[in-house]
């Protein structure tokens, strides 16, 4: 008979449960209405299936977004005022469209969070308000990083098998495949500071910018 064991405390637990409800796509963030760029790269042909995604999506998180975030996450969960972080994450944002992206999903996180942990938030860009509520909620930063990525990578996995279009399972594969990278761009991230900045997904900013005059388009950015 199969014998079934609780893998950490109570405690250690329901600080994985609440990091997955915060980044679960039920969560009213409203990550659903956001391509990242994406929407246009498929329409310039530039992704197209489900390898020119996966190729995407490497680069975005290890030359983008995705390593830029995991530094703010970290920044902003080691400081005493999260405001000085979240002033360099505005800065950083390479387009309109970036910016609202991260403005509008941190303030809905903030105003969501804030109303059922009654904690006072300020609205904060997202991964910036992600690792400010993970400190005050003492959840454990690698873990916080590890599940803000992979629910930043799946999003946009997601995008993909709407534009592509890419089926379900291709999609589940892709997400599986990438888990690792998102993993391994947490423990870099742990050991860096904002220091370590750089963005050269060139292509994945120029998509963000060219989106913002794109004729017809589902997707906010």
């Amino acid at each position: 008979m199969a014998m079934f064991t609780t893998m950490g405390t109570p405690m250690q637990n329901e600080a994985i449960l609440t990091l997955v409800q915060w980044l679960s796509p039920a969560y009213p963030v409203g990550a659903f209405a956001y391509s990242h760029g994406l929407e246009w790269a498929v329409e310039a042909q530039d992704v197209r299936d489900s390898a020119t995604l996966s190729a995407w999506l490497e680069d975005v998180l290890r030359h983008g977004a995705g390593w830029c975030d995991a530094l703010f996450l970290a920044a902003a969960y080691r400081a005493d005022d999260p405001t000085v972080v979240d002033s360099i994450a505005h800065a950083f944002a390479p387009s309109a469209e970036r910016l609202q992206e991260t403005t509008l999903q941190g303030a809905a996180f903030s105003k969501t969070t804030g109303q059922i942990w009654g904690t006072v938030l300020p609205a904060l860009t997202y991964p910036v308000a992600l690792g400010h509520s993970a400190r005050l909620h003492d959840l454990p930063l690698e873990l916080t990083l590890q599940l803000y990525l992979q629910a930043f990578m799946a999003n946009l996995v997601t995008a993909g098998m709407r534009l592509i279009p890419l089926g379900q399972t291709e999609g589940q594969i892709l997400i599986k495949f990438h888990t690792p990278l998102c993993v391994a761009i947490a423990e870099d991230a742990i050991e860096g500071t904002l220091d370590n900045l750089s963005s050269t997904a060139f292509l994945s900013d120029i998509a963000s910018m060219k989106h913002e005059q794109q004729y017809s388009r589902i997707f906010r950015t």
